[in-house]
């Protein structure tokens, strides 16, 4: 049997699933912890961790081409706001891993759906703190 690799279909249009998309990494910025199911948690952190990674690589060295590259996903200019002033700042040093998909228990009541938060790692108010490896905290201390 063939495997499909890449991006899951999710049984959308590419144009609707782009949307949907879009719609959760400005909401996920916003709220920096959403719920939904999990095949849609695990596309969105692939996405939403190039997005902070632009927000990042604009923190360091100020090209608008990240600014540029992020704006053409995100959709409102608070959530640009908040990436470039709050995020970004906040994982200048971190080298990736900025989301975590973390399943709950239950399933979706009315159709029995795995669910899952997607968050950022690193915040106040997290549901597990983040594990720190030995590689991050040297760098850490050369700060």
């Amino acid at each position: 049997m063939r495997k499909r690799f890449g991006n899951p279909q999710l049984g959308k249009e590419s144009s609707h699933r782009w949307a949907m998309f879009r719609n959760m990494v400005t909401s996920l910025i916003h709220h920096e912890r959403i719920m939904t199911t999990t095949p849609k948690a695990k596309e969105l952190k692939r996405i939403a961790d190039k997005i902070i990674t632009h927000a990042k690589k604009y923190h360091i060295d100020k090209n608008n081409q990240h600014r540029t590259l992020a704006g053409a996903v995100v959709r409102e200019r608070s959530a640009m706001t908040k990436l470039f002033d709050i995020l970004g700042p906040r994982y200048a040093h971190r080298p990736g891993g900025y989301t975590r998909v973390m399943k709950l228990q239950l399933p979706r009541r009315g159709d029995s759906a795995d669910m899952s938060f997607i968050e950022f790692v690193d915040r106040k108010g997290e549901l597990r703190p983040a594990i720190i490896n030995k590689a991050m905290e040297a760098a850490a201390k050369a700060i």
